[in-house]
Formats: C-alpha cells, sequence, structure tokens
C-alpha cells in the first residue's frame, strides 16, 4: 500500500509540472487539478491509517515513519509563490501504540457482555458494588410491655430505660463500592490480581461506629475499609493473596443465608458466640495472606493465616498497623476495666474450608481458630474489680487484698485464666431441586478453651444448627425460610438481670464473716439457661437483573438468660438487649443488657445490586 501512494504522489507530480503553463490565466485550471489529486492522495492515506490499524492487532512493533522524497525535477523553474501552491501535503500518520495493545484493545476499551468490565493494557478492571436500602420497624418486647413484667427486674435500673417498644428506623445494609481486575504478566505463569473495596453509608453519616454499649474507631466509608487484597492467581494453579477478607470459614457458607443484611441475618445465631451484635466467626481478618485452590473433581479448599501482629502475650494491646482491638471494638469500649483489648480480642488466626461441589448439590467442612482471646473484662466485671486509672499490668502486679485490687489469690487465678484460644467447627450441604427449591443447613460447634476454675461464665461453648429453603416462584419472584437455634452454653458471665444458681462464684462466699478473706459474699453463678431461636421468612422481586425489592420479618426468641439480637451480620441498625442507660458508648458508658426477651420486626428495602 505504501508503494502505491508513494507511486501514485511521483506521478501526480510528474503529471503537475509537465503540464504547467507559462501563462498565468491557467492556474485556476492548475488549482483545480491539484484539489482533485489532494482528495485522492487523502482517500488513499485513511486506507493505509486503517489497514495499519487492523495490522497492530497482530503486531506489536512500532512502524517506521515514511520519509516522502521527490525525485529531481526536470520542469523549468518555477516562482516561489507557485511552489507554495503546489507543495504536496506529508500523509498523516497512523495510530499505533499505545492506544492499541496487543490483543487488539484500546487503553478502558468496553468489554462486551459486561457493562462495567473495562479492558487495560494486557488485563481488565471491573467495577462492582451493592446499594442496600430499608424501613424497619423492630421492638424489644414482642408480646407485651417489659416495663411491667416482674421478670424483668434488676438492680439500679428496676425496668428498662427508654423505648423497648416498636421503633421504626431507616437502615443501609452493606453497601459497598468496588473495583477488582487482573494483569497479564509475560514469561510468568500466574496474572497479577487486585481489588480494592469500600463500604459507605447510605442513611447516615459515615463516622466512628459507636452505640450505647460499643466504640469502634473503624470509619464506614474510609478507604479502603472491605476485603482489599491484592496477589497471583491462574487457573492451573489457584491464587494466593495478601490484604483484608472476609475469611474461608465465612465465606463457605454464603450460598445458605439469602436473609443477608436483613434484619433475620443467619449471622444473628450462626458463627456468634455470645449473641451479640459482633459475630465473633464472621469477622473480616486484617493483615491476611491466604491460598484459593482451583476445583479439581467438584472439590476446592481455601486457607488463610493472619498474624496477630500484637506485641502483648495476652492481645490486649491494638494490633501494630491497625485501628481498632482484633475483632472490633476501641479498647475504652462498653466501660470495661481495665482499660484494653479485652472484650474478645485475639492474636493470630487461621481459618480453612474444603467444599465438594457436584450439579445442585453443594457440600463444605470449615474450620477457624482464633489465638489467646483476651476476656479479662469479664472476670472484672463479674467481681467489681478494676478502675478507669488502670493497666492490665498494674491490676495483675499488685498484692490480692491492696486496695484497688483483687482481695484474693483465686480472684487473681480466675483474672489471668481468661486468656484462652477459641474454635468453630461447621458441615453443611444444600441442594436445589428440579423443581428450583433449594434447602440446606448446617450444624455448627464453636468452644473455648478455658480453665474449669472459670468454667462457670464460658459463655462462648456452645453448638448451633441452621435450616433454610428458598422457592423460586417465578424467574422474578422467590420466598425464603430459615430457623436457627442455639443451644445452651458451658456457662454465663450474667447481664443486668440473668437469673442466678445458688454456687458461689470461684473466690466469694456466702459467709460474710468468713475467716479465710474471701470478699464479695454472695456473688452466685448464672443459670445457663442461655439458648434461642431465631425465625425469619423473605419474599424477593427482581425488577430486572440488578434490582430487588424485598420484604422480611423476623424474631428472636431468647431463653431466660439469653441475649442474642436482630440484624447481626450486616444489618445497618441492629436490635439487641440494651436499654437507654448509660447512653455513651465509651469508657465513662453503663450499657444494661435485658436478658430473655422476644425481639421481632418487619423490613422493607430495595437491593441495588451490580
Amino acid at each position: 500500500m505504501r508503494k502505491r501512494v508513494l507511486g501514485a504522489t511521483f506521478v501526480a507530480a510528474g503529471l503537475v509540472f509537465q503540464a504547467l503553463p507559462a501563462s498565468a490565466d491557467k492556474l485556476d485550471d492548475v488549482l483545480s487539478r491539484l484539489e482533485a489529486i489532494e482528495k485522492n492522495n487523502a482517500k488513499l492515506a485513511n486506507e493505509n491509517a486503517a489497514l495499519k490499524v487492523r495490522l497492530n492487532k497482530v503486531e506489536t512493533s512500532k512502524p517506521k515513519s515514511t520519509v516522502v522524497v521527490e525525485p529531481a525535477s526536470t520542469a523549468p523553474p518555477v516562482s516561489a509563490a507557485v511552489r507554495a501552491v503546489v507543495a504536496m501535503p506529508t500523509p498523516p500518520r497512523s495510530l499505533t501504540s499505545p492506544e492499541i495493545d496487543a490483543n487488539g484493545h484500546g487503553f478502558l476499551e468496553h468489554k462486551k457482555g459486561n457493562p462495567l468490565t473495562f479492558y487495560t493494557p494486557g488485563g481488565e478492571i471491573t467495577g462492582y458494588g451493592n446499594i442496600d436500602v430499608s424501613v424497619d420497624d423492630t421492638t424489644k418486647a414482642f408480646g407485651g410491655n417489659i416495663n411491667n413484667n416482674p421478670a424483668f427486674t434488676g438492680g439500679s435500673e428496676p425496668f428498662p430505660t427508654g423505648n423497648f417498644g416498636w421503633l421504626p428506623a431507616i437502615s443501609s445494609n452493606s453497601s459497598y463500592l468496588g473495583v477488582r481486575g487482573f494483569q497479564n504478566l509475560p514469561n510468568f505463569p500466574a496474572n497479577f490480581v487486585y481489588q480494592l473495596e469500600v463500604g459507605f453509608e447510605v442513611s447516615a453519616v459515615p463516622g466512628l461506629k459507636q452505640t450505647n454499649s460499643q466504640i469502634s474507631d473503624n470509619v464506614n466509608g474510609s478507604l479502603f475499609n472491605r476485603n482489599t487484597y491484592i496477589g497471583f492467581a491462574s487457573p492451573e494453579f489457584g491464587a494466593l493473596k495478601i490484604g483484608k477478607t472476609t475469611a474461608p470459614y465465612e465465606n463457605s457458607t454464603g450460598g445458605f443465608n439469602p436473609f443477608a443484611g436483613q434484619i433475620g441475618d443467619m449471622r444473628v445465631i450462626m458463627g456468634n458466640t455470645g449473641g451479640d451484635n459482633r459475630v465473633e466467626f464472621a469477622t473480616r481478618l486484617e493483615h491476611s495472606i491466604w491460598y484459593e485452590s482451583p476445583t479439581i473433581g467438584g472439590f476446592q479448599f481455601n486457607a488463610l493465616f493472619s498474624p496477630g501482629q500484637n506485641r502483648s502475650q495476652i492481645s490486649d494491646n491494638i494490633a501494630s498497623g491497625s485501628s481498632d482491638c482484633t475483632g472490633g471494638n476501641d479498647p475504652t469500649s462498653g466501660g470495661l476495666f481495665p482499660n484494653g483489648c479485652n472484650d474478645g480480642a485475639f492474636s493470630n488466626a487461621v481459618s480453612t474450608n474444603l467444599s465438594y461441589t457436584n450439579g445442585p448439590f453443594y457440600a463444605t467442612v470449615a474450620y477457624e481458630r482464633h489465638f489467646a482471646v483476651n476476656r479479662q473484662s469479664d472476670i472484672s466485671g463479674i467481681y467489681g474489680v478494676g478502675t478507669s486509672g488502670q493497666t492490665t499490668f498494674t491490676l495483675v502486679n499488685c498484692a490480692p487484698g491492696t486496695s484497688g485490687c483483687f482481695p484474693n489469690a483465686t480472684q487473681l487465678a480466675a483474672f489471668n485464666a481468661d486468656v484462652a484460644d477459641e474454635d468453630a467447627f461447621k458441615v453443611a450441604a444444600l441442594y436445589t431441586f428440579p423443581t428450583k427449591t433449594t434447602v440446606g443447613g448446617i450444624f455448627e460447634m464453636m468452644h473455648r478453651y478455658v480453665s474449669p476454675l472459670i468454667s462457670f461464665q464460658n459463655e462462648r461453648q456452645r453448638n448451633g444448627t441452621w435450616l433454610f429453603a428458598t422457592q423460586e416462584l417465578t424467574p422474578q419472584d422467590s420466598i425464603s425460610v430459615g430457623w436457627a437455634h442455639a443451644f445452651a452454653a458451658v456457662g454465663d458471665p450474667g447481664q443486668h438481670n440473668s437469673g442466678t444458681t445458688s454456687t458461689p462464684v470461684p473466690g466469694t462466699t456466702t459467709n460474710c464473716t468468713n475467716p479465710d478473706g474471701f470478699t464479695n459474699c454472695g456473688l452466685f453463678t448464672i443459670q445457663n439457661d442461655n439458648s434461642a431461636d431465631m425465625v425469619t421468612s423473605t419474599y424477593k422481586h427482581k425488577f430486572g437483573t440488578n434490582l430487588t425489592w424485598y420484604t422480611a420479618i423476623a424474631a428472636t426468641m431468647n431463653g431466660p438468660n439469653a441475649h442474642y439480637d436482630l440484624g447481626a451480620g450486616g444489618h445497618g441498625v441492629t436490635t439487641d438487649c440494651h436499654s437507654a442507660f448509660g447512653a455513651s458508648g465509651g469508657l465513662v458508658s453503663q450499657p444494661h443488657c435485658w436478658v430473655g426477651p422476644t425481639l421481632a420486626g418487619v423490613s422493607t428495602g430495595l437491593q441495588w445490586r451490580f
């Protein structure tokens, strides 16, 4: 093609010079002929550019520019003015790299079939997100006015302060935005992969997370506070990633939870050892490294390790590089003494699962362990020891019986013993029938490895079950039902109105005149009737591939000493056991948790996923 252009240029130039008349009155005719020649040359140049674009899809080298050299003319000399008129323009250069990569794609060229996937040089980048907002109405006293129930009495607050009845709310639920992508690496068997994800609030102003019983230094909306990583991945070898993520234990049963982010999320009970708003075995693990295997014969496994990065041997410091205690909470959260990460903070963590998929059948086993979990604030709370000016170090290194310290060695030993490993194990299976009916179930065991001395308060060791069913009614409509059950735990540390046994707490006595130095006479262990059930149902209607409207109902029926909530695991507004007493969430907080109520609620919302 280049030779054709040059040839045409030389021929055109020769014709012009040979036919150029001597008289000026022929100049208009010359200019007309030159204009026609230029139009023809422009057409040829456009064809040349189009051909170059096609060739660049298989060629990566940059083409050399063509220099046009005019041959020596034998025509008679002409004036400078005429030369300016007849000078031939240089053809435009064709498009070359880097606008077009080796695969023939332009930078950020849209990939067909996915509205938010774009090509990058040697890779792709995809945007995704979830926006979920609901209108709720929930109560902490379903079936009656708790303020008139003689069973709900306790100490400094005889009846719950504030509104324990129905309360409307607008909630932003697990809303997030993110980008993920990959980059091909020449002469390397895997791609570079990455993901950046941020959670945000739709209905509330972002800020530090705080309630009347909890404070956290995490900010919802800061970059990048959700699952974020870099790594390498290939279909043959799997993926190795580093960053922060929800662990394999939690991810392995994500498909069992059609209520995710709703008031009846299965994590109200599953993975939730104590029944609080935090779900211990569904937490996001920071500074982690994990491996995701390829699927071989239907089997696939994942394994994660998270170093604690904690200089303290009892995990009561904030992990290096983190803004919060590991597992959640600020060291001053909830008015607990002594100050420190002593309400569930842990050191190292491991998590793994093995799954098997065969058509409509899926099954998994999963395990997760948290090392050196510090719950010493439970013990100091039981004995009423500790002040805002004390640290754990000063409390454990002062002689028993000294003012402001534990009154005897038994209580100090109980305090020191409440740092122990915790783990969880579960098996799960689901099946989708030809009728588009999906059923599934989970059995879970959670264990805290504490000394028998303090087993009386071990609420973190129990079993749990989950059953659910989803029926697709039409391609746009479905209905789901679910039931979770928490079995009674080994023990209970007690809450504001917990029922007691006749067994004295170790280190105390019922005989207030005892000669052994035991104080806190009259302290008794707590009844461990802390089982609970949560039932829920949701109806969903799809307006398209991305937009879903849902309506959900749920109820948590707590045993006499249980305090499971509604909304744990992802719903923005949770309904828990706390009254409005001591409404500050920080160091001076005095939260009162009322055990035993039945919580219930209704919720309707819109979810846009892309």
